[in-house]
């Protein structure tokens, strides 16, 4: 049985083999992974004697019931023993991911005495004088707390604080190896709105900012809106707005690979929740041309009743001709479908029915709204949030360095001119030279990619820069929308 599904690093296994040393055997373990739908990615001989060979062979699969289905492919070959299967990817999560290093040595007494007792109480009080120098005296100038009640956790659902733990370690592992900031897991055993603001109120005087990840909608709206009321440090969404900058910047780049204007294209977004909107009103202030938002309830239109006061102002804001229908009906002529909702909602016939040169974000994670091997047979550009396939969508390209630029010039808000300024950078990253089809945002791996956004940031701060788009949606109206803010 070959899965239809892609398999990705994310499922990938080493199985350890005695296989009977003959020239075919290695060849045909390789042959029989192949035709599960496996991708073998490594193969090592471990040992072996006259009669056997021990190998290690890894390779990536689709899910955890394929790797099963791999494994028992493999044990019904004649002279196959598998002696272990290991899953690679909860070896690497053993004892997690981060950790505290100290950066002063404490060799002796002498160091002990300045960086504590006594020494350290000097310093205390200079703080307690003069608050502002928090910043330059302690960790607070390079710290930032992503904070998480676990409800609503990449697309596995309210599965709770400690559940949560490993996404907001690989968070903090991020922040640390691309923006060179130092972030630390806060994990909230409550999910109640009022607790959730005075617990971040009350820890903040330790962090440079706050990273919300992964609350559930629509209490995240109001959770950020509050934060960014009662905090002088900055307050980051990043399921909202990192997402929003890097679809920005995509889509910048595809439009100009397909040789459209923003202003000209009409736009399909399946799923408004914190990802849509955000994303939905960045589009808006750079003048998109029209956006038709869908969602559980269908095609956003005005004369829907019962709408929570988000879903009610983008009705009031997009869908100019008011369509009323399914999903597969509105990306009919449509120039851009951008997907942050559920996988398999479409198909390549689907994909078939937009527009001429027409670009495809399925950005669902790991299964994309449609297969990306099947819309590609029909759109000009095709984007996933998959890092097995060209032009990975991923918000690591935006938050390092969005961060780094804000505790750099120690900003006090994240504000819509940063989230339009970080877009632009990314998106020039990749250079007009270099653009095509399959590359319009530069790679995670890209070491210009978090100077340039910090560098916009900070410009931002320091009223050296402005958005060069005219905005559809006048800002005035946009600082207005319900629940969801920049």
């Amino acid at each position: 049985m070959v899965t239809t599904r892609l398999p990705s690093a994310g499922f990938s296994i080493t199985i350890r083999i005695a296989v009977t040393a003959d020239a075919s055997s290695i060849g045909r373990l390789t042959t029989c992974v192949g035709e599960a739908g496996a991708i073998v990615t490594a193969l090592d001989v471990v040992d072996s004697d006259p009669t056997r060979v021990l190998v290690d062979l890894t390779c990536d699969t689709a899910d955890s019931s394929h790797a099963d289905q791999v494994v028992k492919q493999l044990e019904e070959q004649d002279g196959v023993d598998v002696r272990k299967v290991s899953d690679r990817t909860f070896l690497l999560h053993l004892g997690g991911k981060i950790e505290v290093s100290s950066k002063v040595a404490l060799r002796n007494r002498d160091e002990l005495s300045r960086a504590y007792t006594p020494g350290v109480a000097r310093v205390c009080m200079a703080i307690a004088e003069n608050p502002a120098d928090a910043r330059r005296l302690t960790i607070k100038r390079n710290t930032v707390a992503v904070v998480s009640d676990g409800s609503a956790v990449l697309g596995l659902g309210n599965i709770g604080p400690a559940a949560a733990m490993p996404v907001m370690e690989g968070k903090a592992a991020l922040f640390k190896r691309f923006g060179g900031v130092d972030a630390w897991p806060v994990v909230l055993d409550t999910q109640d709105t009022d607790e959730i603001v005075a617990i971040v109120k009350a820890i903040a005087p330790a962090y440079g900012g706050i990273n919300l990840e992964d609350i559930a909608a629509p209490r995240c709206f109001e959770i950020e809106m509050r934060l960014r009321e009662l905090l002088d440090i900055p307050v980051f969404h990043d399921d909202q707005h990192g997402t929003a900058i890097c679809v920005l910047a995509a889509l910048t780049n595809a439009l100009r690979v397909v040789g459209k204007n923003l202003a000209d294209v009409k736009v399909v977004v399946s799923g408004a929740g914190a990802a849509g909107t955000a994303i939905m009103k960045l589009l808006l202030r750079q003048g998109v041309g029209d956006i038709i938002a869908y969602d559980r309830r269908g095609a956003l239109h005005r004369g829907m009743d019962d709408l929570n006061p988000t879903w009610q102002w983008l009705t009031e804001h997009t869908n100019k001709d008011n369509y009323s229908g399914d999903l597969k009906g509105a990306i009919v002529g449509a120039d851009v479908f951008i997907g942050v909702s559920a996988p398999n909602l479409l198909t390549g016939a689907d994909i078939a029915g937009m527009a001429d040169k027409s670009i495809v974000f399925a950005l669902a994670n790991p299964d994309p709204e449609v297969d990306p091997r099947e819309a590609r047979q029909h759109a000009a550009v095709v984007a996933t949030g998959r890092s097995d396939q060209p032009n990975q969508i991923n918000n690591v390209l935006a938050f390092p360095g969005v961060f780094r630029g804000m505790l750099d010039v120690s900003a006090e808000e994240f504000t819509e001119e940063m989230a339009l300024a970080a877009a632009m950078a990314i998106a020039d990253v990749v250079g007009e030279d270099k653009l095509n089809p399959t590359v319009i945002v530069p790679s995670v791996f890209d070491s210009r990619v978090t100077p340039a956004v910090a560098a916009a940031i900070r410009a931002v701060v320091k009223g050296a820069q402005t958005p060069a788009n005219p905005a559809a949606v006048p800002e005035a109206e946009l600082e207005t929308a319900p629940e969801t803010t920049f």
